[in-house]
């Protein structure tokens, strides 16, 4: 079923060649069946690929190099794991900046498995109550964070999940909390809803 819920809401994905195809796919489509506007954010020229766990996936064509990528145009940012993405985007400075805006401007960051070694390279998750996948609890837990085993995890602007089996939730609480974005952007707008 597709609805407006997120209707003008942009959402950069970051993301490089090794990211876990499904937890870019569920989560876009959930985001898109709803009216919002998915974008691949990458430092990759034009097509990144993605893996079905240690089997290659599909490849999709990048929207915007990340050293073109503005975060005042997106109201949000998802970050797949995948461990070989998640370690490639964690050594990108232009990755580490971006999130950086992202995060002083309180926008939601939705991130899920390895993905958080971005946000641990960033410099933004101490203090921050999150999730991940289970073999890089100990780099949360060394940068700060306050790490919990559970499938869904709220700490102000950053949502987090451990795994694909977390994703129907994941994609659930995402879109609910985008929407409240989109009801803020419409009340400034004046727009009655």
């Amino acid at each position: 079923m597709y609805g407006n819920k997120l209707e003008n809401i942009r959402v950069a994905a970051i993301m490089t060649d090794g990211f876990e195809q499904v937890e870019f796919t569920s989560p876009r489509d959930a985001l898109v069946s709803e009216g919002a506007v998915v974008h691949i954010v990458s430092p990759s020229q034009r097509l990144v690929r993605g893996m079905h766990h240690n089997r290659p996936g599909d490849q999709f064509e990048i929207d915007v190099p990340i050293d073109q990528a503005n975060p005042e145009d997106y109201d949000a940012v998802l970050l797949p794991g995948g461990v070989a993405n998640a370690d490639k985007l964690r050594e990108n400075e232009s990755v580490q900046n971006f999130l950086r805006h992202i995060n002083e401007q309180n926008k939601l960051i939705a991130v899920i498995c390895h993905g958080p070694w971005t946000l641990i390279s960033a410099g933004l998750v101490s203090g921050r109550r999150m999730t991940s996948y289970h073999t890089i609890k100990d780099d949360l837990i060394n940068a700060g964070a306050r790490w919990v085993d559970e499938a869904v995890v709220e700490d102000e602007n950053f949502l987090s999940s451990r795994h694909p089996g977390d994703l129907p939730e994941f994609d659930k609480h995402l879109v609910d909390k985008l929407a409240q974005t989109q009801h803020a952007h419409a009340y400034r707008a004046g727009v009655e809803w």
